[in-house]
C-alpha cells in the first residue's frame, strides 16, 4: 500500500533494472514506459511489446525491425537506443527520454506555430530526413506525434521504417492515412514507394504546425476507401493568409502529387536556411543574441 499522500507505484512488467515511472501509452503493439534505469541512473523510455502479442510474428517483427533500424543510425534529430533485447520472450527497447511535447500536443494546446519556431522544426526534420535517405532507409510514419518538440526537434517510432528496395516493394498502404503520399496509399497505381514519400510526410506536418488542422478534412467514414484518402483525388485546403508565402510555397510543394515534382531534404534545407536567417534578430537590453 502507498504511504498516504502518495501515488501507488505503476504496474509494469519491465525488464530488471528498470523501474516504471508512467506508462506513456504506446500502440497497437507496445507498450510505452518512462522508467528509472539503475545503471544509467536516469529517467529512460521503454517500448515492449505486449504480453498478449508474444505470438504475434508481426508484432515481433516490427519490435525486431525498430531494434535494427535505430542500432544503426546516429542523428541529433533522431532518437537514441541506449539498450535492448531482441531475444526476449517480449523483444524491448530503451531509448533516450526526450525532454519536450510532441508537435500534436503542441498544436492542440497553443494552436498554430509560430515561424520562428516553424523553421527551425522544418530544418530539423529536412536533416534527419536527409540522413536517413542518405544510409538507404525511408521512415514511412512521419507525423506530428511522432515529433518530440525538444532542442533540436527530434523523431521518434522506427517501426515502420524500410531500407529503400523494401519500401519499392511494397503492394499494399502502409503508414497513418492522414500523413501518407498518394503512393503509400496505393502503391499499385501511385507507386513505387520512395524517399520522396518522406518529403510529403514532412508537408502535411508542417501544415498542420502552420495552420493548427490537417491538409484535408478528417474523413467521416475510414472505412470507405473512396473517403479513406481524400489525398488521392483533392488538393489541400488553400493555406490561410497568416502563413508566410514563402513558407506557405515550400509546404505546398512538399506536397505536391507526383513524387518527381517534390524537394528533395536537400533542397529543403537549402530553402529553409535563408528563410530562418532573415527572421528578425532577437535583441536583448541592447545586446544582439545573434553574432
Amino acid at each position: 500500500m502507498a504511504a498516504p499522500g502518495t501515488s501507488p507505484a505503476p504496474v509494469a512488467d519491465l525488464p530488471p533494472g528498470l523501474s516504471p515511472l508512467v506508462e506513456l501509452g504506446g500502440g497497437l503493439h507496445h507498450e510505452v514506459w518512462l522508467a528509472h534505469d539503475e545503471h544509467r541512473l536516469t529517467a529512460v523510455v521503454v517500448k515492449i511489446l505486449r504480453p498478449e502479442l508474444v505470438g504475434d510474428a508481426d508484432a515481433v517483427a516490427g519490435t525486431l525491425r525498430e531494434i535494427e533500424v535505430l542500432t544503426q543510425l546516429a542523428h541529433p534529430s533522431i532518437v537514441r537506443i541506449f539498450d535492448y533485447d531482441d531475444e526476449a520472450e517480449r523483444p524491448y527497447l530503451v531509448m533516450e527520454h526526450l525532454d519536450g511535447p510532441t508537435l500534436s500536443a503542441l498544436i492542440g494546446r497553443d494552436g498554430p506555430v509560430q515561424v520562428h519556431q516553424l523553421l527551425p522544426l522544418a530544418l530539423e526534420l529536412a536533416g534527419s530526413i536527409h540522413y536517413l535517405h542518405s544510409v538507404g532507409m525511408v521512415h514511412l510514419d512521419i507525423k506530428p506525434s511522432n515529433i518530440i518538440m525538444g532542442a533540436p526537434a527530434t523523431l521518434i517510432d522506427l517501426s515502420l521504417a524500410l531500407d529503400v528496395e523494401e519500401a519499392e516493394r511494397l503492394q499494399g498502404p502502409v503508414g497513418t492515412d492522414q500523413y501518407m503520399p498518394p503512393e503509400q496509399c496505393d502503391p499499385v497505381r501511385h507507386g513505387p514507394i520512395g524517399p520522396a514519400a518522406d518529403v510529403w510526410s514532412i508537408g502535411a506536418s508542417l501544415y498542420r504546425a502552420a495552420v493548427g488542422h490537417r491538409a484535408w478534412p478528417t474523413v467521416e467514414d475510414p472505412a470507405d476507401d473512396a473517403q479513406r484518402w481524400p489525398q488521392l483525388t483533392t488538393p489541400p485546403r488553400p493555406m490561410p493568409d497568416f502563413v508566410p508565402p514563402a513558407i506557405a510555397e515550400l509546404i505546398e510543394a512538399c506536397l505536391r502529387f507526383d513524387p518527381a515534382e517534390r524537394p528533395t531534404p536537400h533542397e529543403l534545407v537549402e530553402r529553409l536556411e535563408p528563410l530562418l536567417a532573415a527572421l528578425p534578430t532577437a535583441r536583448l537590453s541592447g545586446f544582439s543574441l545573434r553574432r
